[in-house]
């Protein structure tokens, strides 16, 4: 057991390495553009820190973020829970499942942009254009992944659960839940990452607060390190939700992803 987790534990710190390094290019590939372009195209990344400590010592930082966490978070609440419930239910009709089939594609293909344009002219100026915007475009993803992971499920294992009269329940805990997560969390990672964008297009357009709004004000007054301190901002509070919330339910809910020590990279073995 104790060498099972000191190499369980290597594999984490490798991996851990890993992305260390990968965002240490990313910070020198920053200063190299900088160089090249100048401060008022490229910021450098000690001046985008400036900028964000600024923006957080004049208030700004905390109210815009938790404005744009509730517009983002509710918007991909609605879309995960309507878009799983309706694509679980499609999936288990074929008939269903190829009536719904052209009308995701055409809401995928739907440019973002020009919901946020549609709610504007339904909803007016507010936050309420941004959640919808949200969950209109976030939704087809969660739908379309739930349909899939049900549509595909096999078949004898199906008929196997019916020979032994498994109750709907335990046919729907047991039997259809694993498969069918296993199409959802991409689905739901994806729409998560859609979430945040939207909702910060949106606010861009429609609102004055939240982060979306002081993007607006930092491109009238010209501010790059102000845009930049926020966008890493938002990104910031992007993946702690993915690995705060979202990563630890896919670790509870499919453990059998983890017996091998890897997380959620599936590394065969003697690699």
């Amino acid at each position: 057991m104790i060498k099972q987790y000191l190499k369980d534990s290597g594999a984490y710190l490798w991996s851990g390495w890993g992305a260390a390094s990968a965002l240490l290019l990313f910070v020198a590939l920053w200063e190299y553009g900088h160089q090249v372009y100048g401060s008022l195209i490229l910021p450098s990344p000690t001046e985008t820190m400036q900028a964000l400590k600024g923006i957080y010592d004049e208030g700004i930082a905390v109210p815009a973020s938790i404005t744009t966490a509730k517009r983002a978070m509710f918007g991909f609440f609605m879309a995960v829970g309507f878009g799983s419930i309706l694509g679980m239910a499609a999936g288990l009709s074929m008939t269903a499942a190829r009536a719904m089939r052209p009308i995701v594609t055409v809401a995928l293909g739907i440019p973002p942009i020009t919901w946020v344009v549609l709610a504007l002219m339904w909803f007016g100026m507010g936050g309420g254009s941004a959640v919808f915007t949200v969950v209109v475009t976030t939704l087809p993803i969660t739908f379309a992944g739930a349909m899939m992971g049900t549509r595909t499920l096999d078949q004898g294992l199906k008929d196997m659960a019916r020979c032994y009269h498994t109750p709907p329940l335990m046919m729907l805990w047991d039997v259809y839940l694993p498969h069918v997560l296993s199409y959802l969390f991409p689905a739901w990672i994806t729409g998560l990452g859609m979430a945040w964008k939207i909702a910060v297009m949106g606010e861009l357009l429609s609102t004055t607060d939240g982060i979306g709004g002081e993007m607006a004000l930092t491109r009238i007054s010209m501010d790059t390190a102000g845009t930049l301190a926020l966008l890493l901002l938002l990104l910031a509070m992007l993946m702690a939700v993915e690995y705060l919330m979202l990563e630890p339910i896919q670790r509870k809910l499919e453990p059998w992803r983890n017996k091998a020590g890897q997380g959620n990279f599936n590394t065969p073995k003697g690699i």
